[in-house]
This record gives C-alpha cells, structure tokens and sequence, in this order.
C-alpha cells in the first residue's frame, strides 16, 4: 500500500471517457497501474477500457455499483484508512454525478481522507457547450422520476429557474420527458437533446420543446442529454396574481413552508412580500366561497 495506518491512503475520482476511448486522460492510465484498488462500477467494462488502454491493473479489483455500494463503502474507508490508494471509475464520466461515489466521497472526508480527482470527460458540460443555449448560469437536474406525477412535480419545481437545466434521460423514456417538459415549461421553450456525446453517431437536435417531443415519438436511440433554456426573465407587470399564487403552492408542494415561499416569490418577482401575501390570500377565499 501507498501509505500506512499513521498516514492515509487517497481516494482517486477518476473520470472515464463517455464515448471515444481516446478521450480518456493520460492520467487514467497512470492510476489505474498504481492504485492499491480500483472500485469499478461495471468490472467487465473496466477491462475492456483496461485493454484499450495498454495498461494493467496494479492491484486488487472489486465492483462498486448501486447495488453493493451502501455495504462495500465501510470495506473501502477502511482500505483507505489504513493507507491505500484507492481508484474509483464508473460505466461513464464522473464517479459521484448520477453514479456511484457520492457515499463512499462522504465517508472518506468523514474520516479526513485526502480525496482527489482525475479529471475527464462530463456529458453534462459536453452538451451544455454543444447546446447552443445560455453557459453562463446553469444547474444539473439529473434524471427525472419515472411516474408520471412525480415527474410533472419535479418540472413545475423548476418551471420559473432562470438557468440552464441539463437533464439525464433513457432513451425509451425521451418522449414522455419531453412531452411532460413541454407541458410543464411551455411547448416554445427552447432546448436542445444530445445522443451519443463523442461517438460515432453523435446527434444534437435543437428546437422548440414541442417539436422536439413530437421528434422523440418515433424513437429514439443511445445515451441522452438534455439541455432546457432557462425560463424567460418577467417584469412585475407581467406576473398576475394568479401566477404569484402557482408559484407559491409550487413551492408548498417541494417542502417549503409559505412564509419562506412567498418571500422567495417576492424576491423572484420584483415585488413586495405583502403583495403576493395578498394574492394568496385572496385566492385562498376564493377557495373557500366557491360552490
């Protein structure tokens, strides 16, 4: 082992290419023959990308993937603890981000183990530069749920986000995101949808979402990115009480108590907090006379 008892060992975040091998880093080499570990998500895959490579595996190889990863982490802190170098290398891209790594991440720094990175290839910010769409601001969503209600819960969430929202999805279930993306932010709404990021039929297919739905419809092949223009910025003219009250119960909806929801909306709008204070509280009587 790199290290002993006294002095921990390292954690190594290393990032694997997300299409072309020969986007892989020098460095991934170079660990992947001196690590004391390599916790790979897919062992087969890393044999594969081992072969492609040229290089051997210096040491001992487990698998780490969502399935074992709650029991193997305490394994890996330890081995770390005790001074190892350990590697982690998922299916694609960065260990921790929509893969495995974030637990075991959280443990080594728990247990002040040095944890470092070999950077590489990221699909979020490879189709977030390809996407044509505003870089300057943008936030990761990852991949939506997959019932229906709780993925339209999640979209009205994020239905005012100035930013950019990059997604993840399954290519069988492009169709619904995009349909529910169109009804939840507005059929206009920009975007763009990268499949097969650096591979050989690397496709970004931009449009308005409900063109891009009704595309999707037919099927829709590979590993999928999606890129969503930010929502268009509002004067307090503009916002009618009736939208100050759906912005509010949105925000009820994700956990946030009304106090707090309705100064967020205020802020968000330009307004006096007492203003939306009396939107809701007009639409709540409304509620309540209602036959």
């Amino acid at each position: 082992m790199t290290g002993t008892a006294d002095s921990p060992g390292t954690l190594v975040l290393a990032g694997t290419p997300i299409g072309a091998i020969s986007d892989a880093p020098p460095r991934l080499a170079q660990e992947l023959a001196v690590a004391d570990v390599v916790a790979a998500e897919d062992t087969r895959r890393l044999k594969r990308l081992t072969q492609a490579l040229g290089v051997s595996v210096g040491g001992r190889v487990v698998s780490y993937f969502e399935g074992n990863e709650s029991a193997r982490t305490p394994e890996l802190v330890e081995a770390l603890a005790s001074g190892a170098r350990v590697l982690l290398v998922t299916d694609a891209g960065m260990p921790s981000v929509s893969d495995p790594g974030y637990r075991l991440v959280a443990a080594a720094v728990e247990r002040d183990v040095k944890v470092t990175a070999v950077p590489g290839p990221s699909a979020v910010l490879t189709a977030l530069a390809l996407s044509g769409l505003p870089v300057d601001r943008f936030c990761f969503e990852g991949f939506l749920p997959r019932k229906a209600g709780e993925r339209m819960s999640r979209l009205k969430e994020v239905a005012g986000e100035r930013r950019t929202l990059v997604y993840f999805e399954a290519p069988h279930r492009l169709d619904d995101t995009l349909a529910a993306m169109a009804e939840a932010f507005g059929a206009d709404r920009r975007a763009a949808v990268c499949r097969e990021l650096t591979k050989t039929y690397e496709e970004v297919r931009r449009g308005p979402l409900g063109e891009l739905a009704e595309w999707a419809a037919d099927g829709v092949r590979g590993e999928i990115t999606v890129v969503v223009e930010g929502a268009p910025e509002k004067s307090a003219d503009e916002v009618t009480p009736d939208e100050l009250v759906r912005r509010v119960r949105v925000r009820e909806e994700a956990g946030e108590r009304r106090k707090e929801a309705i100064a967020a909306v205020a802020a968000e709008a330009g307004l006096p907090k007492r203003e939306v204070f009396d939107a809701v509280v007009a639409a709540k009587n409304a509620d309540r006379n209602a036959p």
